[in-house]
């Protein structure tokens, strides 16, 4: 069964969950994509949860808490079974919430969480408009946090924090929803060094619910049903590779036709959605403009469409990103969350 933001419809509705995941027949959960979550309330101060790093590659991947709204650090899910951590409750509140987001993003392997000790009370989903952000790494909070791991060490999902992504930093600050359908290195119509040969673009990925090419793998069931679309793609797509593989100059006629399709598609699946389309804080000079026109000329392709909203853009402004392996870090996330979040929340607030 494909859950995205749903409340478990068991007879306790203990659980809630967010984002990418996959509910399986033993009532755990697989959180896949970025900052998909599971959340609980209990009472007491006793409480511990199970959690697996699950994927074919058996590496480590990284989780955030949030303990009654106040987020409490990062664990780290090593490869192997199951383990079991405890949370330390300071609080004297009688009803304690936990939320465990997915650091590390769908490309980086799946948490299974396995159940927790706590004594659980029910829990409710409140009603909040919402978003879904279509991105690359940028979007995911790749290579933003060297907090635990420094950017010369380590692997790269040491340094993902999707808890800090500007789409969960501003939908919070807003009080929406979301759902991160996000890759690192992917692109509309090619990848960061991949002329769409071996690996999947987002139009490859975007209907399996765990964004990869794998048939074996549920499709996406787009029951989120979001109000705003935000697509931030193009940053791969106009990037050089890294200058030893085959790298065709960008051929904006096909970014711009594959562009088209996909929001053709969402269209299909989300026909109430506002759709924003963006540049990117890292793309500058004759390529920014290059990129702006691009955008202009998807918008102007939809201008006649009157079955849906009109397509806006936002336009990010030049950032140089402070990072690892030249993207933004927490901070910068957070400027872009804050310059993005007014334009999202009026458009919420529009509907």
């Amino acid at each position: 069964m494909i859950w995205t933001v749903s409340t478990s419809q068991n007879k306790s509705n203990t659980f809630l969950y967010e984002g990418r995941v996959d509910k399986l027949q033993d009532n755990n959960v697989i959180l896949i994509g970025t900052a998909s979550s599971v959340s609980f309330n209990f009472t007491g101060t006793a409480c511990s949860v199970s959690l697996q790093s699950v994927d074919a590659y058996e590496h480590h991947n990284y989780v955030a808490l949030v303990l009654d709204g106040k987020y409490i650090g990062k664990l780290r899910i090593e490869k192997g079974p199951a383990q079991s951590f405890p949370i330390k409750i300071t609080s004297a509140k009688k009803v304690h919430n936990l939320t465990i987001y997915k650091n590390t993003e769908a490309q980086s392997g799946n948490i299974l969480f396995a159940g927790t000790t706590a004594k659980l009370t029910g829990i409710t989903s409140k009603k909040k408009k919402k978003i879904e952000f279509i991105g690359d790494s940028i979007t995911c909070g790749a290579a933003s946090d060297a907090s635990d791991v420094p950017c010369d060490k380590g692997e790269y999902f040491d340094h993902h924090n999707g808890y800090y992504a500007y789409g969960p930093v501003l939908s919070r600050a807003i009080g929406a929803a979301y759902l991160m359908s996000s890759v690192s290195g992917i692109g509309m119509y090619r990848n960061w060094n991949d002329e769409n040969k071996e690996e999947g673009i987002m139009p490859d990925l975007y209907g399996n619910l765990y964004l990869t090419k794998d048939p074996s793998k549920p499709k996406y069931d787009f029951a989120f049903q979001p109000d705003v679309i935000s697509i931030a793609l193009g940053t791969n797509d106009f990037s050089g590779g890294d200058g030893k593989k085959e790298r065709l100059p960008f051929n904006a006629q096909k970014y711009i036709s594959n562009y088209i399709d996909f929001i053709k598609m969402l269209y299909t699946h989300n026909p109430k959605a506002q759709i924003v389309i963006t540049n990117s804080p890292m793309v500058g000079g004759e390529k920014g403009v290059v990129f702006e026109d691009c955008l202009n000329k998807i918008k102007d392709a939809f201008k006649e469409d009157k079955t849906h909203k009109p397509i806006v853009i936002f336009k990010f402004k030049p950032m140089t990103p402070k990072g690892c392996s030249g993207h933004p870090d927490v901070a910068d996330q957070k400027v872009m969350a804050d310059a993005y979040a007014p334009f999202l929340k009026k458009l919420l607030n529009e509907k």
